[in-house]
Order: C-alpha cells, then structure tokens, then sequence
C-alpha cells in the first residue's frame, strides 16, 4: 500500500466524526490522482461511489476527466452513476472524456450506461480526434443525419473516410439560386449583449456564422425568415424594420433565445473618427504630479484627471514613446509610481515561457519544475533606466500558474517609503527605496485554482493595500482562505479573520466613507465589508460570481462591486455605511444598502472604472457598457474593437484607456455616447492594467514597460 492509499484510507477507518465528513474529499482525490488502490479501499470502507461536491461533481466526473480508465472502470463496477450531471455546467462524465480527447474512457462509460455520446460526435471529427471518433462511431450509434453533420465539420482525411464508411452521405450540392445575392441582405455584424458579436456571410444559398474569427454553423433557408443550422435543431428567425434586416432570435435545444440586433457598418465601434490633418496631442500641461502607488491607483478607482497622457501612439513606429526598457521573465504585476520612481515585479525562470493571449476556456495549469527568480524592479521614471533590480527569493515555484497567468501577478502597493509585494505562495514581502528587504512572511501554499477541481492551479492574483501604517492582504486560495492586516514597520499580524471562500483574485480595497473606514473583499459567496482595525466583519452581500476577479472601489458615493464569470454576472452599487446582509431578495435589485443591482453586465477579467457620473464596464470580449451611477441605467454596450481583454480600462482627462492582450490600446470619449478616439498599436502583448502618471501611460507587455507620452 503507497502513501497515498494509506493516507486516503485512514480518513474513513479512523471512524471519528470529522473524518466521517471527509470520507467523500477522499475519494475524490484519490480519483483525481488514479490511485485505483485508495478508491477500491475507500469503496469497502462505505464510501458512497456517487457522493457529490457542492457543485454536483462526483468521483466518476474526475477519473474520467483526467482519463484514469481503471478508476473509472472500478466507479461503474460500484454502480456510480455514468450520467450524473454538475450543478454548473449540466457536465456528464462522458462530456469531460470526450472533451479531454480519451477515447478508451469515453467507450468504458458508454458500455456502462452513459448517454448522449451521439451528440458529441461532430465536435470530435470537427477537432479531428481519430480514436474518439471510432469509438462513438462504434458505440454511440449515430443516426445518418448526425454522420452528415460530422462528415461535414471533419478537418482530416482519416475522420473522413470514418464517417464515410459509416454511412455519412456527403450532402448533396446546394441548389445555387440565379442571383447569387440572394442572402446579401442577411449578411453583415450582429451583436448580443452577453454573447457578443457574430459575423454572418452569405455564400452559395447558405449563411455562414462566424464568431472573432471561428467558424460556429451553416444557416439554411427553412421557410421564410426561419433558418436551420445545419447538423442540429438550432434556428435563427430573423427580424426586419423597415424592410430590411434588423436581427434575429436565436434557439437551440434547452437554452434561452438569445435576441442578435444588426450593427450597421458606421456604429461597430471599431473605427476611431480621423483627427483634423495635422492635429496631434499637446504637450502634457502637469500641473501637480500625481503618484499611482497601488494596483488601479489611488482607491483603486483606475482615474489620474491633470496627468494627460497621450491620446495617440504608435509603439512600433516610436510615436510618443518616451522610453521602452525589456523585461526579463514574466509578470502582470502592474507598474506602481511614486515620485520619479516606477516599481513592478517579475518572476525569471524558463527563458522560453510565453503567455497564450485569447478567450479559449482552457483551465489547464502550467508546471514548470525548473528554479526561478522572483525579482522586485525600480526604474527611473524619466528615462526607463532600471535603477536596481532585487531577488526576492529563489526555488522551484511552489503552485502551478494557469496558461494566461505568470508566478508574479500580483501588483506591489508603496506608501512612499516602502514597498510591499505579494508573491502568493512565495511570501510577502517589504523592501525600502533602495531596494534592501526590511520583512518578510511565510502565507502558506495559497492554492487558488478552479472551483469545480482544486487540482487545476492557476496562481495568485490579489494585490497588496497599504492604509496608515498598516498592510492588508486578501488570500481567497481555496483551503484556509483569510483575510490579514499586518503592521508597515516589520510585518507582525495585527489581525487575521477566516474566510469561507474559495479561490478568487480581487484586491481588497480600504474606503474611507462619511461615517467610518470599511475594508472591501469581494468573494464568490459575498463580498463584505470589514472594519480596518480589528477585521471585524460590518455587512456582506451575495451572491456573486463562482469565479471572482474584479476589485472593489468607492465612486458617486457608492462601493462598486462585480463579477462576471457567467451565468451570475452581477453589479452593485452599495452604500457606505450599511450593516448586515445587505443582499436584495430574490426579483429585487435594491435592499436597505444597495442602492441598485444588476444580475448582468459585471466584468469576468476587467475591474470597471467611474468617470465622471458615468461607470464604464469592458468585458474581456471587449464589450465596453456605459451605466448611469445615479441610476445603474445602461446607456450603451458598444464594442471597441480588438479580440480579447483582461487589463483594467483607466482614465484620464475625458478619456477611458481600454488595453487590449494583442490589439493596443483603444481610447474612448467620456460621456453617455460612445465615441471612438483612437486605435494604437503596441505590438505585444499585454495583459496588466496600465498606470498614469505626469504626462504618461505605462503599458506593460510581456516582454517591456513602456512610457507613452507626448515629447515635451
């Protein structure tokens, strides 16, 4: 018996009450790491096979996504159920194997009971998975019409000729009508506020549905305005107004119809209106220089009014770039500015790593097993030379990162004589000016990850907050989640509260409101609000969502709090102040401490920014909403064009700076119309939140920092 068997087996032999409780984590564990002996034992200990998490996962969901045939193979001989479904994502165990590509797990299942592997046959010859594909072929029975489809999505010859000896039937040429244009004018851009927009061509008699790029399905003419995806039941019944084309009301198969209103060339939100020839941006005219010492600045509210950084910039061709200096490493650590100095962070280990930009969904974890450098920079904000450069610590990274994040994440915070920075499981940290390390704490392993498998490390996130002499510090990781405020002068706990949150990767924010100071965390359950000097806890309000990013701040009066990982999507708008459970009831947006709510709209990635009466939302689709603060009324959703975002937008100066992973920087008008300033190219890619300060914006990319301001 290894290790792990053992360990596994004790819980439930050493017959006590709270190992009686963890008899379930157990077993989901050792099905998780396919350690077939510790689930068989754990099994004739009365392990229940079918045992589910809070999220309806059970031990078959995560054998089978991780392929571990014996283990599956042992759950089914237990009876556990093959079509258990998730309480998130309505997820079988044959939708997780046929996902991962394990074909000899799918078939197990399937010989056991599990349904719906039919349906799962076109993504597989669409991903050109030759064994999954014969498996399904061989045990899924397909009917012809689902041959077809997948005959026609197949992208290898092998999958092809699969099909075809299955009985796929090539579908017979579309009658092509006399005027080839008779689809023109259903062709064009569409747009839904929560799936975004999707880009139909007409060709041959038939619509084609594209999405950033994808090909998604072939609409076909049924009758009328009504056409059917070709290879399922999906429709999409177009609108008109004024006879032409307006949109269209998507349905599928238990799903919500989705309504797509046409975008007319002129209103996509992509082109930036052409300045006056020979306009250019003025010199910076800085009256009172201002610092940006923490993650989203001063409060975490992401605005610098009187800084004027430059409206227009070329990276590549050098306009307005004031200095570029090359990074080594990897970070989104966002630049923190005090006085003439700049100060980020960066993690150096494999010089080939690489960050993968887009919105793909992949929870997959990176594990990188050689040694790093956790380095702490300064650089002279006038010229980008790098002043010093300090190693915090080195070994092998303790977590794994997710393929979109880096082992330095979080954001330092300053007070202007020292410097804080959170490296997670690496330790927190506190230097002097000059770089000399005054404190440092041990946080524990911090392994925030994905809710649904903690086995899937994605890193951690959350910046430090420095407030009167005081260092707070919010680490939501999943196991011992707490909240702690820690003395400035050499980093002694001055409270620390337990929190029953998993993973998320919000910076806590200190508002300093009419009555009183409240310390914000935001979390997947509730965010709340704490009392700063003892971590008492004032109010809390929920729910939010499963997957918490978003930072909180204080703008028009109210703390700002949202999440945007779907299907809960909420915004509130809570008042300073308020004790209790400030949480509207169920069909209201409004409660004694909420002055207006939304269940839609919040940001996945970004943290929203307020300007000026208005609060600005960009989705990491780039989706850019506009809402009256007053109000919470929505005054546009407009795209701003670019792929994918996960920096926090900013402004400055009736402009709102929205940086995009691989498309630049996109610089928006202030106000309740959606204006297009400009489109500026970078180069690279960027995923940090940029920093304004003294006539610049600093952008960080992957591979520099760049100061971008107009020469004085």
């Amino acid at each position: 018996m290894n290790k792990w068997t053992a360990v596994a087996l004790a819980l439930v032999l050493a017959g006590t009450h709270g190992a009686a409780e963890d008899t379930p984590s157990g077993l989901f564990a050792a099905a998780r790491k396919g350690d077939a002996a510790a689930v068989r034992q754990l099994l004739a200990a009365g392990a229940d096979p079918n045992a589910k998490t809070e999220y309806g996962v059970t031990a078959l969901h995560y054998a089978a996504d991780r392929g571990h045939l014996d283990v599956v193979r042992l759950l089914l001989d237990r009876k556990a159920d093959p079509n258990a479904k998730d309480n998130f994502y309505s997820a079988t165990p044959l939708t997780w194997a046929t996902t991962r590509g394990h074909a000899k797990v799918a078939g197990v299942l399937i010989d056991g009971g599990a349904t719906g592997g039919e349906g799962m046959l076109v993504s597989a010859a669409r991903g050109g998975e030759v064994e999954l594909v014969k498996v399904l072929l061989e045990k899924a029975k397909p009917k012809p019409e689902t041959l077809t489809a997948a005959l026609r999505v197949s992208t290898k010859d092998e999958v092809t000729e699969l099909l075809k000896r299955a009985g796929a039937k090539p579908p017979a040429p579309r009658p092509i009508p006399d005027k080839l244009d008779d689809l023109t004018g259903y062709a064009g851009t569409y747009k839904n506020a929560e799936v975004g927009e999707l880009k139909l061509t007409a060709k041959d008699g038939a619509l084609t549905v594209e999405a950033e790029g994808r090909r998604l399905m072939t609409l076909t003419r049924d009758t009328g305005e009504k056409f059917t995806a070709e290879g399922s039941a999906a429709t999409a019944t177009f609108t008109r107004s004024a006879g032409k084309v307006s949109g269209f009301d998507f349905a599928a198969e238990k799903q919500s119809v989705r309504t797509f209103a046409r975008v007319e060339p002129d209103a996509t939100g992509t082109q930036a209106k052409k300045p006056p020839a020979g306009a250019a941006d003025p010199a910076p005219d800085v009256k009172a220089v201002a610092h940006w010492p923490q993650f989203r600045g001063i409060g975490a509210a992401g605005v610098a009014d009187g800084q004027f950084p430059p409206t227009n910039f070329d990276v590549p061709k050098g306009k307005n770039v004031r200095w570029k200096t090359p990074l080594s490493g990897l970070g989104h650590s966002c630049p923190v500015i005090w006085g003439d100095r700049v100060f980020l962070t960066a993690a150096v280990g494999n010089p080939k790593a690489t960050l993968r930009p887009g919105q793909y969904g992949d929870v997959d974890s990176v594990k990188e097993d050689m040694e790093h450098e956790w380095h702490v920079l300064c650089l002279d904000k006038r010229t980008g030379k790098i002043l010093w450069d300090t190693v915090a610590c080195r070994g092998v990274p303790k977590v794994k990162r997710h393929l979109k994040g880096t082992h330095a994440n979080a954001t330092p915070a300053t007070d202007g004589t020292r410097l804080v920075v959170n490296f997670g499981a690496e330790g927190l940290y506190c230097f002097d000016f000059d770089g000399k390390q005054l404190w440092k704490r041990d946080l524990g392993k911090l392994e925030s990850g994905w809710f649904y498998d903690p086995d899937y490390e994605w890193g951690f996130g959350s910046s430090p907050v420095i407030r009167k002499g005081r260092c707070y510090i919010q680490c939501d990781a999943g196991k011992n989640s707490f909240l702690g405020a820690y003395a400035l002068a050499d980093g002694s706990e001055v409270w620390m509260v337990k929190r029953d949150e998993p993973p998320t990767w919000g910076t806590p924010t200190v508002i300093d409101g009419p009555d009183r100071a409240e310390l914000v965390a935001t979390g997947t359950k509730f965010a709340r609000g704490y009392d700063p000097e003892t971590g008492k806890e004032l109010w809390r309000v929920g729910r939010l969502s499963e997957i918490s990013v978003p930072t909180p701040f204080l703008f028009e009066g109210r703390i700002v709090v949202c999440s945007g990982y779907r299907p809960v999507q909420p915004i509130f708008a809570i008042k300073p102040g308020a004790s209790g459970d400030l949480s509207p009831k169920a069909g209201e947006t409004t409660s004694a401490g909420v002055a207006w709510s939304t269940r839609s709209g919040g940001s996945y990635l970004p943290t929203p920014v307020g300007y000026k009466g208005h609060l600005y939302v960009l989705s990491n689709s780039g989706l850019l909403a506009c809402y009256d603060m007053k109000t919470g009324k929505r005054l546009y959703n407009e795209r701003v064009g670019g792929s994918s975002y996960t920096a926090s937008p900013v402004a400055a100066d009736g402009r709102i700076y929205c940086v995009g992973e691989t498309d630049g920087v996109r610089v928006v008008g202030a106000g309740p119309d959606f204006e297009l300033l400009a489109v500026n190219p970078v180069g690279e890619t960027c995923l940090a939140s940029p920093a304004i300060a003294d006539g610049m914006l600093f952008v960080r990319t992957e591979r520099h920092l760049i100061a971008l301001g107009v020469p004085r």
